[in-house]
This record gives C-alpha cells, structure tokens and sequence, in this order.
C-alpha cells in the first residue's frame, strides 16, 4: 500500500475482536448437525451470577469458556515469521473454530496453539467477507467446546464477557455490558484490514452489520474471538472496536451469535454462504434520517425499513411491495431499523418463505415472500439495470482528478464528484461536489469507468465510499442498492 492509500486509511475504525466462549459438550455442536438446531428459545432472560455480598461474579462462566478460546497465527506469503494473530472459537469437539474472515483471509498458511499450548496447522473451510466470519478446523478430538447462546434475547444493559488472546498475552478474561445492539459502523468489507501492506483491497459488496456493541475491554489480538453472557453462553464474535489510536478507546462490536450459526453452517456444509435475496433498496444507516426528511417524513413517525426501489422479476416485487412501503416485521418480529431487517434476512437461505407485514399510505398489509438466490437476482440485476438507471439513483457526475489536485492531497489515483442532484443516493448521504472519491467497496478508483465497474458490482447491496472532502478531511459514506 503506498503512503497515500495509507494515509486516507488511517482515519478508518481498526478491527480488533476478542473472544469468550462456554465447554458443555452436552450442547449440540456443528458437528452433529445444524449450528441452528442448537439455538436456545427465548425467554425472559434474568440470569445475574452474584456472590454472597451481593456483586456480580465471573468467576465460573469465564472457567467455562477460556479452555475453548484458542490462539490464531497466519502467515502471510509462505513467510516463516508470523504476520498477525488473532482469536477464535471451538465450536465441535473434532476441531471446527469460529474466526473473523480479516483474521485470515491473506494467510498463507494458519496454526491454532490451544490453551494446553499444543499447536496445529489449520485448515480454512471457508470465509464470508461480508459477515467477517471464517471457520477453520484442525485435526485433534475431544476438545472442549463453547455452548451457543440466544443472542436475540440479549439485552442492553447485560453483563458480558470477552475473552481472547490480545497484545500477544495469555488469555485475557474481560467485563463489561452490552451498551447497543444493531449497531452498523461501516467497517466491515474496508480496505487494510490485518492485510499486508501491499495488499489493500477487498472482495464483497453485502457487508452486514449488525453488532452487539460493549464496553467490555479488547484490543488487536483478540479478533475473532467470542462474547459470552454470565452463563458461560456465546452470544457474539467480537469484530471491530471504535478506536482512532489502535487500542481499545471505549467500544466494542460484536456478531450476533444467531446470524453466526447460519454463516457457519453454510461455511462448514458448501464452503460457501448461501444467501436468500428479497430484493428491496433502502437508505443506509447514517442517511436515512436525512432521506426521510426529504421524502416529506418524520422520522420519529416512520416504524420499520423504508423501502427506495424494487428489483423487477425479485422475490419483493412477486410479493407486491412497492416503493414507499414501509416493512415493519418480518415472522412476526418488529423491526426498529435497517440494520436488524438486513440481519433476519441475511439469517434465510434462497427458499425460505418469510412473513412481511408493512405499512402502504397508512393501511398495514401482510405478505409472504419466497427469497431467490443471489445467482438469480445477479441474472435480474444484469436484464434490469442500465449503468444509466444506476447514475440516475446515484444523482452525481464524475470526472478524473487533475495531476493539481493529485499533488494537493497526495495522490495517485482519484475520481472528482462534479454535479450532485437532488435526492440521490449522494445528496442523501451529504456527498458534496468536490469531493474525492479514493476507494469504492474496497476498490481503488482511478477513472470514472472504475466507478462503472464497482458499481455494477454492487448494485444488489452495500455501497462503502472512502473520500476526501472538499475541506481535505477525510470521510466514509455508506448506503444500500438492496438487499
């Protein structure tokens, strides 16, 4: 990566994760089937493990977990010294463990050291870049296991454990409470992560985010590890942490367990995820207050995803939803914003028939939608959008950066906004004319027919734009084209 990549990365969250998991080998394992056999149903959960003074011990669920937290170390380009490490997760007696993707997606080769300190050569099963999620198994039996955990019943305010292996120490036990959930960052799919530096970019464009978000302490090292609730229960892989100085800064940001079990089964049973597509655009996170405003909306009024557009031929427009409708369930859970909808769909496999009730000038309706694959909405996107449709959706015009703006902000490559229109995607999200834009999904921009390319690529899901504003600060724009 040369330094000017480097220095328009260097603002970006820096991904550390940590790691906790629980030893019941009583609990159904990926193993002996589906990881989502073994969710736990909900229930009102009031588990507090006090001593007889009346404070909160860890003591007993972090026994249960450290022996099932293991030590990850990659090499990267056949090198004989290690590049990073990180944590993960045992999660079958015979040897599968969970991991982060940016753990070990540039790793030439990987070794698991177990709490005993024996050390095995891993073999990857497979990744999922959008999710940040990779199993890997080695060849050992009758390890200790973590028991899976509901992490649809967690709740804000709940203790929480984060166990892992940071700052190449021991294990690390740490405490803290689950202070948000559905938190999207936009971090996942970013160019420099635990990558070697010559290799900045990235593959996906369906980044799903939906944390747990805790204040329980972590820092580099502890990726791919685990969070577990007071009953030893993983409810999360910790995956990121909002810092600006590389350690831990306050924030932590962890996978939902329950969307982890599809991910992993998919990973462990085709090597691959099989996602089920609906078919719907929606604003992103951070400018969806800002979209509604503009639709004429309030959005204290707004209960459930705003729907954009409606991909032609998908499994929403079969459904009969239309743009402007307002999903507000889906199985007969609410929805309080985009980053949850995002997550329940990406729970289903091409197939499931899911149950939508959503809101049409006033009246509520439901219906069932039976998802595609994502081969088949890719096949539809390609009949049914034009690089002009997509321009026209974007609202913003583009032209290459001149070699005086390069020398300005030292760089190599850049395509300069020129036009932005009203009620776009990038007035939406407060792109001005002007700005820089650097990277694309990961993808370094040197012309306007990059940005062609990147967004034909993406055009069914997440879009991530590093930029350089007009002001030379540099910035990170996120919005969805579907899900």
């Amino acid at each position: 990566m040369n330094k000017s990549h480097a220095a328009l990365l260097s603002f970006l969250f820096i991904i550390l994760q940590s790691v906790a998991t629980s030893c019941n080998n009583k609990h159904k394992s990926i193993q002996s089937g589906s990881i989502q056999d073994s969710v736990p149903q909900p229930k009102e959960n009031t588990t507090t493990i006090n001593t007889s003074n009346g404070n909160v011990n860890f003591v007993t669920a972090a026994k249960m977990v450290m022996p099932a937290v293991v030590h990850i170390k990659i090499h990267f380009n056949a090198s004989s010294d290690y590049g990073a490490s990180g944590s993960g997760v045992i999660i079958s007696p015979d040897g599968f463990i969970a991991t982060n993707n940016h753990v070990v997606e540039n790793a030439s080769a990987i070794d698991v050291v177990l709490p005993d300190k024996r050390t095995f050569s891993a073999k990857l099963i497979g990744r999922d870049p959008n999710t940040d999620l990779a199993l890997i198994k080695i060849e050992v039996s009758n390890l200790p296991i973590v028991k899976l955990g509901n992490s649809d019943i967690v709740q804000i305010g709940e203790w929480v454990l984060a166990v892992g292996f940071p700052l190449s120490l021991n294990t690390t036990v740490t405490a803290g409470i689950v202070s948000a959930k559905a938190r999207s960052i936009g971090i996942i799919n970013r160019p420099g992560r635990n990558a070697p530096q010559n290799n900045a970019a990235i593959e996906g464009n369906k980044a799903v985010e939906s944390f747990i978000q805790t204040d329980a302490a972590i820092n580099p090292g502890n990726s791919g590890g685990a969070l577990v609730n007071t009953d030893g229960e993983l409810i999360g892989i910790n995956s990121a942490i909002a810092t600006q100085t590389g350690s831990y800064a306050g924030y932590a940001f962890a996978i939902p367990v329950n969307l982890a079990k599809k991910i992993l089964d998919d990973l462990k049973n085709f090597g691959i995820v099989k996602r089920g597509v609906l078919g719907v655009a929606f604003p992103a996170p951070s400018a969806e207050d800002q979209y509604l405003k503009q639709q004429g909306l309030n959005p204290a009024l707004v209960n459930g995803v705003y729907i954009t557009g409606v991909q032609k031929e998908s499994a929403a427009a079969a459904a009969g939803l239309k743009e402007g409708d307002i999903i507000q369930s889906i199985d007969g859970i609410v929805l309080n914003s985009s980053t949850e909808f995002s997550e329940r769909i990406a729970r289903h496999k091409p197939g499931d028939i899911i149950k939508l009730t959503y809101q049409r000038k006033g009246t509520t309706a439901a219906v069932s939608a039976t998802l595609h694959s994502e081969e088949v909405v890719k096949a539809e996107i390609k009949s049914d959008r034009t690089l002009e449709e997509i321009y026209n959706r974007l609202g913003a015009t583009f032209a290459p950066v001149t070699a005086v703006i390069k020398q300005q902000f030292n760089l190599n490559a850049g395509v300069l906004v020129t036009k932005v229109l009203k009620d776009g995607f990038f007035d939406q999200a407060g792109i001005l004319p002007g700005t820089i834009i650097a990277f694309i999904n990961g993808k370094p921009i040197n012309n306007p027919k990059d940005i062609d390319m990147a967004l034909l690529s993406a055009q069914s899901g997440m879009v991530q734009i590093l930029a350089i504003a007009p002001d030379g600060s540099k910035v990170v724009f996120n919005f969805s084209m579907g899900t």
